[in-house]
């Protein structure tokens, strides 16, 4: 009984964690198959960990370890989805500024409406994130995170809290570095047509700043694709170490 109920505390932390992992979490992806791959995880995982006694257990003591480790696996899998969460502030913000903002479209990874650029991006992130392996990474990551966070061992601290909060803080920094180059050049055609207009006062200024504008935009989206795709590359391969990290300060005495 105490390795079934090892398993089953294996199981509620990778089930948590698989409810919010980007790839598994999509509606695309049936809930039973999700439960399927939060079993099969736990099954490999629950050998390898040391086995929780249930001497002195009670009722009220095993539903208090089974919603701590639904907390940590919710909270680990929110942090590996997070470049999802910073690829879509990017596409809102490039999207906003060259006036593609209004025609939303339903997000796959999400199932709500957002810019049309966001899901670009995050189309663009996930295929990244196969490419590079790192859905392996971080199933390597949970498995590790026992060492730091054994079963019923983390607490929220401080020092989490701060580090959520950072992290926060870089998400919104990834997304403007993202969106950088189109700021930068929406801006210049925003300056050029304000001094036109003063120029040329029988000029729509509008229209046509509209319409340049997103010509401008759309073709610096697309010439810089690839350094995006870099710049992904190189926040997406952080994310292994980010959990470990996270699973580190809440198991930490």
């Amino acid at each position: 009984m105490p390795d079934l109920f090892n398993w089953m505390l294996v199981f509620l932390r990778a089930s948590a964690m698989f409810a919010v992992f980007p790839l598994f979490a999509f509606g695309h992806v049936p809930k039973p198959v999700r439960v399927a791959l939060g079993a099969m995880t736990a099954f490999l995982v629950a050998p390898l960990i040391p086995t929780q006694s249930t001497v002195g257990l009670d009722l009220w003591g095993g539903l208090g370890l089974m919603i701590l480790e639904i907390g940590f696996g919710l909270c680990l899998g929110f942090v590996s989805r997070m470049f999802l969460y910073a690829l879509e502030i990017a596409g809102t913000l490039i999207a906003m500024e060259i006036g593609l903002s209004m025609p939303g479209a339903l997000n796959p990874f999400t199932n709500t409406t957002t810019t049309e650029l966001g899901t670009i991006l995050q189309n663009l992130g996930v295929m990244l994130f196969l490419t590079l392996n790192l859905h392996h990474g971080l199933l390597i990551a949970f498995q590790r995170s026992y060492q730091f966070l054994p079963v019923g061992g983390g607490h929220l601290r401080e020092a989490l809290v701060l580090d959520m909060l950072a992290r926060t803080n870089q998400l919104f920094w990834f997304a403007v570095q993202m969106s950088a180059p189109v700021l930068a050049v929406s801006f210049m055609v925003t300056l050029i047509f304000s001094v036109l207009s003063r120029a040329v006062p029988q000029m729509n200024v509008f229209l046509e700043n509209f319409t340049v504008r997103l010509l401008a935009g759309l073709s610096v989206f697309g010439l810089t694709c690839h350094l995006m795709g870099e710049h992904i590359a190189n926040y997406i391969g952080r994310l292994p170490e980010d959990v470990l990290r996270v699973a580190q300060l809440m198991g930490m005495k």
